[in-house]
């Protein structure tokens, strides 16, 4: 299951925005079929860009390992990274770096309690607070 429907369709065609462009293009690469495809798809490809550990620390309940904009794109790789851009209207640049501060939030944000998430999450996340997230 992806994230996008573990959050309930999020980003659908009639879903909330998150009032972030970055944000708004990075969730629907993230629905079923999409292009990194689920949390654990995008947690893989931070393990396998040798990443892992700092991966692992979204997840964990302790501090959030930080992410350079640089480890962004060894992970999702340039040309991910660049169609993330180009849908919100950003540079490469500004991609990678708010990338870099939103993903350990958002990982930790949809991992609670230091698990990731096996069922519908929906609910829980019917008038989520992105702010944290995209102020990070």
């Amino acid at each position: 299951m992806g994230l996008m429907d573990v959050l309930g369709g999020l980003t659908g065609p009639k879903a909330p925005k998150s009032g972030d462009p970055l944000m708004d293009a990075l969730l629907p690469m993230m629905r079923k079929g999409g292009a990194i495809g689920s949390l654990g798809g995008l947690l893989g490809k931070f393990t396998s860009a040798g990443l892992g550990g700092q991966a692992n620390s979204w997840v964990g309940t302790g501090d959030n390992e930080p992410l350079s904009p640089d480890d962004v794109e060894q992970a999702l790789g340039a040309f991910e990274v660049d169609r993330i851009a180009d849908a919100a209207g950003l540079t490469r640049d500004e991609a990678k770096n708010g990338l870099a501060s939103m993903i350990p939030g958002l990982v930790d944000k949809v991992s609670p309690g230091g698990s990731l998430p096996t069922g519908d999450l929906g609910a829980v996340m019917k008038g989520f607070d992105f702010g944290p997230i995209l102020s990070a």
